[in-house]
């Protein structure tokens, strides 16, 4: 009797191990509710631009063995409850309309919304985007929608990460501010591309928990605030082609996370200090197209993880600190425009000093530069050469004139005695 029971024990033991780790079906409604969103919508594969794009939805069936929407490409579901917590149609080649009477918005215990790379035709992000309230994750980015981003968005308090790029969308001001006062956990947020035509507000150097931040080519107008520059956990800062954007660089602290700065066609402008040097994660600097001017810092050779430098179309002057020797992982330097002399450790465009040293030569593929200053050196050698030609000739007539003339006589008489002295001496 006691083996009876231990043996049903065991079995009812193990029928609540299994049970849990069956993944319950989906809902019927949310089933239903992504059948007719793949309907609205056609396939086309000039829709999606990622060389790893394929159709998801066509593995969306309502028969058969495939029904359990749960198990459908680009759909996750919470372990528990069943309901559809992703839909990621990102690279999808899906093309129409989506709007405000789309049934994804009927997805209410969504967390992750990516519809990336694809084709909705210009649609308007419809205020039922407020609806899904338990978003985390909303990506929107080259899917050709436009016009104005909806008031509706900044309801999303749950948000972590943001991404609108690359669209032709505009961000009123008072949205813009938003993204700070509501979203305290943002993580992530860019918005390149996006028509924000406003400052940026202060108060975003609170997003503590800020990762990523790519605000270029917005339309920023106005003083760059610093404190944002000290965010803990910020890894890349992007605000670049903004050119009415002004700003400095601050004094850096030891223990920056910064490993993207991108500050390209904008007004930023003075010095470029010589705590740089303690961006110890710095892979990417691109300074183009500022005001920066004074000196290269000599610290920037402590940045050995760079791969990027740019600086072309600054105001720097003085000598190539010969620290720069050090970036080992450097694979693109651009100096183009700047005022610098050269340095004996340095050779290559943008200096005249050519490289001597067939390693540096052979291995083109990890250094580049640009080439304008190369070109016009090779243009000064030719001018020499013909300015020299030139007076060679003139002073050729000359003589001959002299001599065909038959004043010889006096050539002879006042160079010959002292060409024959210095000749016995010679001997």
């Amino acid at each position: 009797m006691k083996f009876i029971l231990n043996l049903l024990s065991l079995m009812l033991l193990t029928a609540s191990l299994c049970s849990a780790y069956i993944q319950p079906l989906c809902h019927d409604n949310e089933r239903t509710a992504l059948l007719q969103f793949k309907l609205s919508l056609s396939i086309s594969k000039f829709a999606s631009h990622h060389p790893f794009a394929y159709p998801k939805t066509e593995s969306w069936k309502s028969r058969g063995n495939k029904s359990d929407c749960c198990l459908w490409d680009g759909i996750k579901c919470n372990k528990e409850s069943g309901h559809v917590t992703t839909l990621d149609l990102s690279h999808s080649y899906l093309r129409g309309f989506i709007t405000s009477n789309s049934t994804i918005f009927s997805l209410v215990h969504l967390q992750t919304l990516n519809l990336a790379d694809n084709d909705f035709r210009n649609s308007v992000i419809p205020l039922e985007i407020g609806c899904l309230s338990n978003l985390r994750h909303l990506n929107l980015s080259n899917s050709v929608f436009s016009r104005e981003v909806p008031i509706e968005i900044s309801y999303l308090r749950e948000l972590i990460s943001l991404d609108l790029s690359h669209n032709a969308l505009r961000m009123r001001e008072p949205i813009f501010r938003s993204l700070s006062q509501n979203w305290k956990a943002l993580e992530m947020i860019d918005l390149s591309e996006v028509n924000v035509s406003s400052p940026i507000p202060k108060i975003f150097a609170n997003l503590t928990s800020l990762i990523h931040l790519a605000l270029d080519d917005c339309g920023l107008h106005g003083m760059f605030p610093k404190d944002m520059f000290f965010l803990p956990n910020l890894q890349l800062l992007n605000v670049g082609d903004n050119e009415n954007l002004v700003g400095y660089l601050p004094e850096f602290h030891n223990g920056s996370k910064l490993e993207k700065l991108q500050l390209r066609s904008t007004r930023f402008s003075g010095k470029v200090p010589d705590s740089i040097g303690n961006l110890a994660f710095l892979t990417e600097l691109d300074l183009f197209r500022c005001s920066f001017e004074g000196s290269i810092p000599y610290s920037l050779g402590k940045l050995t993880r760079l791969t990027t430098i740019d600086f072309g179309s600054n105001n720097f002057e003085g000598q190539i600190p010969t620290s720069l020797g050090n970036l080992t992982q450097l694979e693109y330097l651009s100096m183009t425009g700047c005022r610098l002399t050269g340095n004996p450790r340095l050779c290559g465009s943008p200096l005249s000093i050519k490289c001597r040293n067939s390693k540096v030569q052979s291995s083109p593929q990890h250094h580049s530069y640009d080439g304008e200053n190369e070109e016009s050196s090779a243009l000064v050698d030719w001018l020499t050469v013909f300015m020299g030609y030139i007076s060679g000739l003139v002073v050729g007539v000359i003589l001959g004139c002299i001599f065909t003339d038959k004043k010889h006589e006096w050539f002879i008489e006042n160079f010959g005695r002292g060409l024959r002295h210095n000749g016995r001496r010679a001997w």
